[in-house]
């Protein structure tokens, strides 16, 4: 196999070259320890990985800085991307899942490689530019659509928005938001913000009045009204 070929590429090896990508988006580099978090194992096993990666040219190491992702593996990662969340919007709005079941179905399907399935489940989607979780869902050319978003956190007391996405993804989160009527789509004002926790009172617009946690407001993405 010629370096650079990703014909061989393992589903382990693209969850690899995903989470790279997700920590290098804030964060430029990569670390063996964040990479490790982010993948639930041993600083060593990612280390045999990353020299497995970087052999395939889907990765550059800098000694003692971390790892990125080449252009290649770049590519691939955003790929991985586009399916797992195009999957999340079928399972949600053709087969009628919650979102918070959708998560471990799409890591399944998205290492379905068929470029064709692909474009034609976008196509059957309408396109969609956002997941049910609010991520954005990149194109075909790897083009993500961005929007101006806020946490609720960042706003102050007499303010309003709309929720547009989640910063944390976990079931128990997600089936949290659901019982509270923190769904997407929700509107809802700041009422008051407690200087001593950072919790907030917040009115949505179905007319119910709740306190949420710091933990809350700060992943919970909004659209400043």
């Amino acid at each position: 196999m010629t370096k650079g070929s990703h014909k061989s590429v393992s589903p382990t090896e693209e969850n690899y070259l995903k989470a790279i990508f997700k920590i290098t988006v804030g964060a430029g580099l990569a670390s063996t320890n964040a990479i490790a978090q982010e993948m639930e194992t041993s600083p060593a096993s990612v280390s045999d990985m990353i020299k497995r990666l970087s052999r395939k040219g889907l990765v550059d190491y800098e000694k003692w800085k971390g790892v990125s992702l080449t252009n290649e593996g770049k590519g691939l990662a955003t790929t991985l991307i586009r399916r797992h969340r195009l999957w999340e919007v079928f399972l949600v709005e053709k087969l009628h899942f919650n979102w918070d079941e959708v998560h471990e179905l799409a890591e399944q399907l998205e290492h379905i490689a068929s470029k064709k399935l692909v474009n034609r489940l976008d196509e059957f989607l309408g396109n969609p530019k956002f997941d049910p979780h609010g991520d954005p869902i990149p194109d075909a050319d790897g083009n993500f659509t961005k929007r101006k978003q806020i946490l609720l956190s960042e706003l102050s007391s007499g303010e309003s928005g709309v929720i547009v996405g989640v910063q944390e993804h976990s079931s128990s989160f997600l089936q949290y938001l659901d019982r509270m009527n923190l769904v997407l789509g929700a509107k809802l004002k700041v009422k008051e913000v407690f200087e001593y926790d950072d919790s907030m009172r917040i009115a949505l617009a179905n007319g119910n009045s709740l306190v949420v946690s710091s933990k809350v407001s700060q992943h919970l993405f909004v659209q400043q009204q």
